[in-house]
């Protein structure tokens, strides 16, 4: 999953990063109430936020409560340090899906976070979301891929493949995330099967396939940004 960590405490954030990215989840931190709600709002491809309640300069509260104003519908799991029946329902009156009180379990968390991935599995995506970089673009509802409009032919995998790296721009993904995150579950495939579709993919991206960068040692990234061919 690709999440948002908005937490202020100086030792849980980096800690929550560090304990969700060894489980091959993609992470964001922000350490505020204000870049926590611009992450949320400007960041593709969020599947959930962790949220602290207790925020300096925009609470928790507040920043959920603006994410459902504006109609985003990303899961928010609240953590609060007050263990209290008022703190949870206020809480969840301002937007949150669930929350978790401090101290918790990471694996109190990480099951939270899995049970609302499954919820928000089955909510329809929005019709019409577009992903792009440059001259790409995937039609998810449609499941079309268009470089400069020239429509290009995927297989699954290959389509798969690239709506994660433009879910995730300018961020270095590991082949064992891409392998997680572009695979189903339980296919038995090895890191190298992520080169060669990667290999695929730029042989049909043509002019643009500068834009699959390879990072050695690390994996691959979707360079959304300007670049040279």
């Amino acid at each position: 999953m690709h999440l948002l960590v908005v937490e202020d405490d100086p030792r849980l954030g980096p800690l929550l990063r560090r304990l969700l990215e060894g489980d091959r989840h993609v992470v964001e931190l922000a350490t505020d109430g204000p870049s926590g709600l611009e992450l949320a709002e400007g960041v593709q491809g969020l599947d959930a936020v962790v949220l602290d309640i207790g925020l300096p300069r925009l609470s928790g509260l507040d920043v959920a409560r603006r994410l459902r104003d504006g109609g985003s519908r990303l899961p928010i799991l609240m953590l609060t340090a007050r263990d209290t029946v008022g703190d949870s329902v206020t809480g969840l009156d301002a937007g949150a899906d669930d929350y978790l009180v401090k101290p918790f379990a990471y694996q109190e968390l990480a099951a939270r976070l899995r049970a609302l991935a499954r919820r928000s599995s089955d909510v329809p995506a929005r019709a019409g979301t577009t992903l792009s970089a440059g001259e790409i673009k995937l039609d998810e509802r449609l499941r079309r891929v268009t470089v400069d409009g020239r429509p290009v032919e995927l297989s699954p995998r290959e389509f798969a493949l690239l709506e994660c790296l433009l879910r995730h721009p300018d961020q270095v993904l590991s082949r064992d995330q891409l392998l997680d995150l572009a695979w189903p579950a339980g296919v038995a495939v090895t890191p190298n099967a992520v080169d060669a579709y990667v290999h695929y993919l730029r042989e049909k991206l043509g002019r643009a396939a500068h834009r699959v960068e390879t990072v050695r040692g690390v994996g691959y990234r979707m360079r959304a940004s300007a670049a040279s061919a």
